[in-house]
């Protein structure tokens, strides 16, 4: 372990842990973590980092880079909330760590040869901040992006799945539900015979295809027979190949709702689709070892692909240039994410410990790439490749 890395972020750790505290204390939804994002940034800008804001054409996205070297390593943060119950995925941790992390590299940027870049990126939970980003640019000249999640257990090589995130939106016609039912179509009817069609493929699924999904309008009253009934929908899958075969026949499913009730439908894609993690092994390899040394104990690395996290878009970004996104355990009394008690939970002694140990796994991978000759080199050639296509 680096014991300047170690001694930089305890240096920091009373600033890093109120900075969680704070994200956590007023969550904000996807693209509109305006006082969020400010805090990171205004932590990192007063420690010496150039801080560009917006960036991507997203108010809330910012980058803040320290350094001159070749090699441009990317530190992650996320600060968006969930509707209702917060920080129960734990971001505000993810976004205090991905600080540490880059305060912890700022000292060493010279004499590792690199520029120490922390990325400001809204709208995980819904939205797509990372693919945006990735798509108009802001990750080219990367040699590796790296980010930790909080979670019940410690995952170095953790997974996600592929997912479509899509609102359909059923239109009918209004009629009085007893005096005229026959001259309206049910809207509503509509969602409920795409249901039964999604819950009866679900028999016929491939292994990791998983569907799930509300009705967030069902209508105005009960005596009106419903024109316009919406429903929101994931699809995840274990791989975008699969995720395609899936999101083939689940449009099937609203299609024959559609049809069946009189009515007509509009598919909307709400987020840009989510790839599937593809976890670089060498940079696992080194952050599981970091955080053995910790004293922590990982999940065994023929279970990790058991433990798969949902989606994220961190996967599209793992799928263009080396990357991790490993998972940091805290102590949640059985909790999972996106409960309420798992929100409680990520302001405790044991989410602090995970903002600072975090920190000081990512800054020590980050040093291991930078010297290792081989990965280094590595790192340079993919970003360099990229560089050359994007123009």
């Amino acid at each position: 372990m680096n014991s300047e890395v170690v001694g930089t972020v305890a240096t920091a750790a009373s600033d890093l842990v109120a900075l969680s505290h704070s994200i956590h204390a007023e969550p904000e939804l996807a693209f509109e973590e305006h006082r969020s994002a400010a805090k990171v940034a205004e932590l990192l800008s007063q420690r010496g980092f150039d801080v560009e804001s917006p960036v991507a054409e997203l108010p809330t996205a910012f980058t803040a880079s320290y350094g001159s070297g070749d090699l441009v390593i990317g530190i992650l943060a996320e600060y968006d909330a969930l509707p209702e119950i917060g920080h129960a995925c734990g971001h505000n941790i993810i976004a205090a760590s991905a600080v540490g992390a880059g305060l912890a590299l700022a000292p060493l940027a010279d004499r590792l040869g690199i520029t120490v870049r922390v990325l400001g990126t809204p709208a995980e939970e819904s939205g797509g901040g990372k693919v945006l980003m990735l798509e108009r640019g802001v990750f080219d000249d990367l040699g590796a992006a790296m980010m930790v999640h909080p979670g019940p257990e410690d995952i170095a090589g953790a997974t996600s799945l592929a997912m479509a995130d899509l609102a359909v939106v059923f239109s009918g016609r209004e009629a009085h539900a007893s005096a005229s039912p026959q001259l309206g179509r049910n809207a509503a009817d509509a969602a409920t015979i795409a249901q039964v069609g999604l819950g009866l493929l679900r028999q016929h699924l491939s292994a990791g295809q998983q569907m799930h999904g509300i009705v967030s309008d069902g209508g105005i009253a009960p005596n009106i027979v419903p024109a316009r009934t919406e429903m929101h929908y994931y699809l995840r899958a274990q791989t975008a190949d699969s995720l395609t075969e899936l999101t083939e026949r689940a449009l099937a499913c609203f299609e024959a709702g559609a049809l069946a009730a009189g009515c007509t439908h509009e598919i909307r894609t709400v987020s840009p689709n989510y790839t599937e993690l593809r976890p670089d092994p060498w940079l696992v390899r080194s952050y599981r070892e970091l955080i053995v040394e910790m004293g922590r104990s990982p999940l065994a690395p023929a279970l990790e692909g058991s433990r798969p996290l949902g989606s994220t878009d961190m996967g599209n970004v793992t799928h263009v240039l080396p990357g991790i996104h490993p998972v940091i355990g805290i102590e949640s009394g059985g909790a999972a994410t996106h409960q309420p008690a798992f929100a409680a939970a990520c302001v405790t002694e044991s989410a602090d410990r995970a903002v600072t140990d975090g920190a000081v796994a990512l800054a020590g991978t980050a040093i291991r790439a930078a010297t290792d000759p081989e990965q280094r080199a590595r790192l340079l050639d993919g970003a360099q490749r990229r560089g050359v296509g994007s123009r």
